[in-house]
């Protein structure tokens, strides 16, 4: 049975990186720009081809009985609900002769409180004219209909008051009636009754006149509050400026879109969990980041850097092949392209030393189909690998995108160096590529990390990954040794202490 222990604290994978999702966001800033472009583009385009129509504005000052100090607005908004009614709609078409039905008028008005005594009615129509037109007839309506409410509700009051007293009076004539006839009669039962008659005269006499007074004071009321009822702000054309609508429609386009791009963005780099750091990276692959190029060559002043990196990448490569008598392939994930020039630049680099063959395992026409030019290595396919002479240096390009042969990746390299474009590949897929190449005892050197996040600080180097990485190396000599075939001495960087054997 083998331990191993480790000194270094083990780390919890969070469960959400924000570092991350930031990082990932941002690189795909073409979708989040391209929609704040389309949707500012859009906004610009519906002011442009759908302008308002023609609209008209009044307010109305309204009076009500009931008003208090503290009304929270209940009574305008009422005021609003009854302006939007078939009957208030018909009253003005009638006033302009149309023939328009009420409920189709009722969608090109509309009402709004703007406080508690101020309504403020807003009117489409065909042309200037006709919203005037049209909102004169709206504020002239609900004017008469308020004050032909407060009317009937002032004349319902003082009918039922003078009822009232009506009745107190019949009763005061019967009470009268019975002070006369008992008026005539003596002894003490009678004092007392004619005494209690007495007191109910002065009672009903009272309640009359307070009766009279309040239907008085309800008829008195009423001219108050339809003086109060009055059109303060007279109906006109609201004009509409094309520059400004489209202004304001771009500016809201803009921010609509670009926050529905960093929704999506932000859900779907969630969703398809697509490492970005070059930590991230690492680590799942099981391997470390020994070097970056940028998948485009940049702009005029960035094309220098990326022609030094290239070259220190070459160079490292070469020193790796030259020091090792296996042959080592290069493997890509998302950037056939970047990997194929890679190939070939260490082609040139090898070629001093001798003849070098590139194996072509690429599903692409980047290497089979390209044209060669003079002092290009030789280009064979996978097929024709094992026609290759041994004396001959060979470089294998393969693919470890979905759907690769993995059985086929032994001819091209028993060692190999991934080719790994940030964001390309899903943690899944990179667990299933580590996994595949060590069951295939491939070691991974390392991985180039093609089209990096600029401002990643994270490290991408695994300080136990080359034993990780060389672990199915040392199997697999172990084996030859025991079937007897010749041992291959593994170079001299790759010589580091076995941690299992030292555990046994």
């Amino acid at each position: 049975m083998t331990t191993s222990t480790s000194s270094e604290p083990s780390v919890a994978t969070p469960l959400f990186d924000l570092q991350a999702l930031v990082v990932a966001v941002r690189r795909r800033r073409r979708l989040w720009c391209s929609l704040a472009l389309l949707g500012l583009l859009v906004g610009a385009a519906l002011a442009i081809l759908r302008p308002p129509p023609p609209a008209a504005v009044t307010k109305v000052l309204v009076a009500h009985q009931e008003d208090q100090p503290n009304d929270p607005g209940t009574l305008i908004r009422t005021d609003v609900a009854l302006l939007q009614t078939t009957r208030i709609a018909g009253k003005a078409l009638q006033s302009l002769d149309s023939p328009e039905k009420p409920e189709d008028f009722m969608r090109d008005y509309g009402g709004v409180g703007l406080t508690n005594n101020l309504l403020q009615i807003d009117v489409t129509g065909d042309s200037d004219a006709e919203a005037v037109a049209r909102a004169k007839a709206l504020a002239d309506a609900f004017v008469a209909d308020h004050v032909r409410r407060i009317q009937e509700a002032a004349n319902a009051e003082s009918t039922a008051l003078l009822g009232q007293r009506d009745r107190m009076r019949d009763e005061l004539a019967k009470v009268n009636k019975a002070i006369e006839n008992g008026s005539s009669e003596s002894g003490p039962t009678a004092s007392a009754d004619l005494e209690s008659l007495f007191a109910r005269r002065a009672e009903l006499t009272s309640r009359i006149t307070d009766f009279g007074q309040r239907a008085a004071e309800a008829r008195i009321g009423t001219p108050q509050l339809i003086a109060g009822t009055q059109i303060v702000d007279a109906p006109r054309a609201v004009r509409h400026s094309l520059p400004r609508a489209a202004a304001t429609n771009a500016a809201i386009g803009l921010v609509l879109g670009l926050v529905l791009g960093l929704v999506i963005a932000a859900v779907g780099t969630v969703v398809a969990d697509r490492p970005v750091l070059r930590r991230d990276i690492a680590a799942n692959l099981g391997a470390s980041v020994i070097a970056e190029l940028p998948r485009r060559s940049g702009r005029l002043w960035q094309r220098r850097r990326t022609r030094a990196a290239r070259e220190r990448l070459t160079a490292t490569l070469a020193r790796t092949v030259r020091g090792s008598a296996e042959p080592v392939s290069l493997l890509e994930l998302g950037c056939a392209r970047s990997t194929s020039v890679i190939a070939r630049d260490l082609a040139k680099a090898l070629a001093a030393d001798g003849p070098v063959v590139i194996i072509d395992g690429l599903p692409g026409p980047q290497l089979a189909r390209r044209r060669p030019k003079p002092g290009d290595p030789t280009v064979v396919s996978g097929e024709r690998a094992a026609a290759v002479p041994h004396q001959e240096r060979r470089v294998g390009v393969g693919s470890v995108a979905p759907g690769t042969a993995w059985t086929g990746l032994e001819d091209l390299g028993t060692q190999t160096v991934l080719v790994v474009r940030a964001g390309h590949g899903s943690a899944a897929w990179l667990h299933t590529v580590a996994r595949q190449l060590t069951d295939l005892l491939i070691p991974v050197i390392g991985v180039v990390l093609i089209d990096p996040d600029p401002r990643d600080r994270t490290d991408g180097t695994l300080w136990d990954g080359l034993h990780t990485a060389l672990r199915g190396h040392n199997e697999r000599l172990a084996r030859e040794n025991v079937t007897g075939r010749p041992r291959t001495e593994r170079p001299s960087w790759a010589r580091v202490p076995d941690i299992d054997q030292e555990a046994r």
